[in-house]
C-alpha cells in the first residue's frame, strides 16, 4: 500500500504540475484567447502547427512536469525510513497537488468565462436572424460595362504590423510597402489618413470562414469541426454569395491557392457557389507548372502563386468576358512563416521578415497589374484573412489595440459618402466589394454586412464587437436553417451494407499489398498492381498518403513510380516519419488530369524495430 501511495501521489503532484504549466503556457502562446478559439484550437488539425510551437510545449510543460514528478518520488524513497515525514511530505504534496489543480482550473474558467460561453450555446438569439439581408431578396445592377475583379486574400495580415504613427501597434513598421498601398488608396479611415481595417468577428477566424465571411456575409458557424466542410456534399446551398451573384452576371471565375482546394472545403464553396476553376497546387503539378515532386509549405510558396497569377491574368484578360481571380497568399501562415530566397534578414525576427517579405511582393504584383491595359476597368482589393495565430508575434500589442486584418480597395469605381472613420467587420467585404465595381445595391445591405461606401451605418457602429460576437456565440434558428444539410461524424458512419453496395461498382480497382519493413535499407514497400478504371478516370498519377497519427498531424504523400509492366510502387521511408514505430495507415489514390483524386483503398504498413 505504501509503494501504491507513493505512485498515486506522484501521478496526482504531475498532473498538477502539468495543468499548471499547460494553462500558463496556453494563455501564453494565444493571446486574448476566447473559449470560442479554444475550442476551435482544440478540434482543429496540426497541420500548419510549427514544431517549435510542439517543442515549446514539450519543454515548457511535459518535461518540467516529469522532473518534479521525478523529484517527489526521490523524497517519498528518502523519506520512507521516517513515517512521520514520510507522511507529511505525502500529505503536503496532495494538499498543494489539490489547490494547484483547483486554482488553476478556476483561473483559466474566469479567463475564458466558460460559464458564459456555456449559456450561450444553449441559448437562442434572433440577432443574426433579424439582420440578415438575403441577396436574393435586393436589387442588385451592374454598370453597363462590367468591371473585373482582383481579390487578393492575404494570409494572417494584419494592419498591426505597420507603426504607431500610421495606425499600427508596432515601434517599426514591417508591411512598410502595403502601408503605403492602403493609405494611397481606399480603407475607410476618412479624414484621418491612416490604416483601418475589418474586424474578423466569431466565425470569421481562420481560412476558410474569413474567405466565406468575406464573400457571404455570414459567419461560418458550423455543427463539425471547422476545417471539415470539406467531408460534405453542399456548402450552405441557401445562400447567395458574391461567386453567385458574379456567376449570374457573366463573369469568368478562378480561384488561385498555394495549396491544395480541398482543404477547409474550399473547392467545395467556390465551385459551389460561382463555377470557379480551381487552380490550386494539384492542378499545377498536373499541368507541370511546378515538379511533380515539388512540395514546400502548404505547396507552393508565393513566389509561384504570383507567377501564375500574371500569366492567368494575361489570359483572363484576353477574353470580351468580364473575370474575378480571387487568390490566396501562404507564405506567412503561421507559425513564424515561409522564409523564401528573397526575404531578407532585416528585423532579426523570421516572422517579421516574411511578412516584410510578402508586403514588398504583393505591392510589386499590384504594380504590375497598373501596367496592365486591363487595369483601368479593374478593381483590386486587398484583405488579410484572418488576425494571425502566431504564438508570440503581437505579444507586444497593448490589450486596449483592436487588432484588424489589413486592408484596401484600388480602383473603386466609386468614393465613400461618409469621410469619417468607419468601424466595420470582414464580413462588410460582400457588399463593399460589388460597390467597388460599380454595382448599385438597393438598400447597401448584402447577408450581415453593409456597403463602406455608403452611408449606411454598419453592424458594429450599431451594435459593438463585443455585443455581435456575445449574439454569435449563441444558437441561430437561420444558422440551424443554413447549416441542416451538414452531416456530422456519426452521419458520416456509413454502415457496412451500403459500404459493401459501394464497392460494388468502383470507378477503379487494384490489387494492393506491403512488402514489410526492411531495417537494412529503412522502409517498407507498396506494390500496385492490376489497376484498372472503368474509362470514366483520365489517369495522370497514382499516389499515396501515409500516416500513423489518429489526427494525421504526421501524414505523407508519396507518388507512386510505375513499373514496366504497368504496375506502381511507394516507398515509405522510415525517416520520413522519425523512425517512429508503428503501424501506418496507407490510402492509396489515382489522380486525373484536373487534380481531382479518388481512393482506389487502404492497407497497411508498419515500421517496427
Amino acid at each position: 500500500m505504501s509503494g501504491l501511495g507513493i505512485t498515486v501521489t506522484v501521478i496526482i503532484g504531475f498532473l498538477a504540475v502539468l495543468i499548471l504549466r499547460s494553462s500558463s503556457w496556453m494563455l501564453k502562446t494565444w493571446n486574448n484567447l476566447s473559449m470560442e478559439e479554444l475550442v476551435f484550437h482544440i478540434k482543429s488539425p496540426l497541420q500548419g502547427t510549427n514544431e517549435g510551437m510542439i517543442r515549446d510545449y514539450i519543454v515548457s510543460c511535459l518535461i518540467i512536469s516529469l522532473v518534479i514528478a521525478v523529484v517527489l518520488a526521490a523524497i517519498f524513497i528518502i523519506t520512507k525510513k521516517n513515517r512521520m515525514a514520510h507522511r507529511i511530505s505525502i500529505l503536503t504534496t496532495l494538499v498543494i497537488s489539490g489547490l494547484t489543480i483547483v486554482l488553476s482550473v478556476r483561473h483559466v474558467w474566469t479567463m475564458l468565462d466558460i460559464t458564459a460561453f456555456s449559456n450561450n450555446h444553449n441559448t437562442y438569439s434572433t440577432f443574426i436572424d433579424d439582420n440578415y439581408v438575403d441577396p436574393s431578396d435586393v436589387s442588385i445592377k451592374f454598370p453597363e460595362k462590367k468591371r473585373n475583379l482582383v481579390y487578393i486574400y492575404l494570409e494572417s495580415m494584419e494592419m498591426t504590423y505597420a507603426d504607431k504613427n500610421n495606425g499600427g501597434a508596432f515601434k517599426e513598421n514591417v508591411i512598410p510597402e502595403l502601408t503605403q498601398l492602403s493609405l494611397d488608396n481606399e480603407n475607410f479611415s476618412g479624414t484621418e489618413n491612416i490604416l483601418n481595417g475589418g474586424t474578423s468577428l466569431t466565425g470569421t477566424g481562420w481560412t476558410v470562414a474569413a474567405m466565406f465571411g468575406q464573400t457571404s456575409g455570414l459567419p461560418l458557424l458550423i455543427p463539425i469541426e471547422d476545417n471539415s466542410m470539406n467531408t460534405q456534399e453542399h456548402f450552405f446551398p441557401g445562400i447567395t454569395s458574391l461567386g453567385d451573384i458574379l456567376k449570374s452576371a457573366g463573369y469568368q471565375q478562378s480561384l488561385l491557392i498555394g495549396s491544395e482546394a480541398e482543404f477547409g472545403g474550399r473547392k467545395l464553396y467556390f465551385t459551389e457557389h460561382g463555377d470557379y476553376n480551381m487552380w490550386d497546387y494539384n492542378y499545377f503539378k498536373n499541368i507541370g507548372g511546378i515538379p511533380q515532386d515539388y512540395r514546400v509549405w502548404w505547396g507552393f510558396e508565393d513566389n509561384y502563386l504570383f507567377k501564375f497569377a500574371k500569366k492567368k491574368l494575361t489570359e483572363l484578360s484576353s477574353s470580351d468576358e468580364p473575370f474575378n481571380l480571387t487568390m490566396l497568399t501562404v507564405d506567412t501562415h503561421f507559425e513564424d512563416g515561409y522564409l523564401c530566397p528573397d526575404c531578407s534578414d532585416t528585423f532579426g525576427d523570421q516572422y517579421s521578415d516574411v511578412m516584410a517579405c510578402s508586403s514588398k511582393k504583393v505591392t510589386e504584383f499590384v504594380d504590375w497589374i497598373k501596367q496592365q491595359d486591363f487595369y483601368d476597368n479593374t478593381t483590386i482589393i486587398i484583405s488579410g484573412d484572418h488576425p494571425t495565430m502566431d504564438s508570440d508575434f503581437c505579444d507586444s500589442v497593448d490589450e486596449d489595440y483592436q487588432r484588424k486584418v489589413y486592408t484596401t480597395y484600388i480602383n473603386s469605381a466609386v468614393e465613400p459618402e461618409n469621410t469619417a472613420y468607419r468601424d466595420y467587420a470582414t464580413l462588410d467585404a460582400f457588399p463593399t466589394t460589388l460597390a467597388a465595381m460599380g454595382v448599385n445595391i438597393d438598400g447597401n445591405r448584402l447577408g450581415l454586412g453593409t456597403n463602406l461606401f455608403s452611408n449606411t451605418p454598419t453592424l458594429i457602429e450599431r451594435f459593438g464587437i463585443d455585443s455581435i460576437n456575445a449574439e454569435f456565440a449563441k444558437n441561430s434558428r437561420l444558422m440551424e436553417n443554413l447549416t441542416s444539410d451538414i452531416k456530422t461524424d456519426d452521419d458520416l458512419n456509413i454502415s457496412e451494407q451500403e459500404t459493401v453496395e459501394e464497392v460494388q461498382t468502383p470507378v477503379v480497382t487494384a490489387d494492393l499489398s506491403v512488402i514489410p519493413y526492411d531495417y537494412r535499407t529503412g522502409r517498407f514497400q507498396v506494390n500496385i498492381n492490376n489497376l484498372v478504371t472503368n474509362g470514366t478516370v483520365d489517369l495522370q498519377a497514382v499516389r499515396c498518403a501515409v500516416w500513423a497519427a489518429e489526427d494525421q498531424s504526421d501524414l505523407q504523400w508519396y507518388e507512386a513510380e510505375q513499373r514496366e509492366d504497368g504496375s506502381y510502387v511507394v516507398n515509405v521511408m522510415a525517416r520520413d516519419f522519425g523512425y517512429v514505430q508503428a503501424v501506418y495507415n496507407i490510402d492509396v489514390y489515382v489522380s486525373d488530369t484536373m487534380g481531382e483524386n479518388q481512393l482506389v483503398g487502404r492497407v497497411n504498413g508498419e515500421i517496427v524495430g
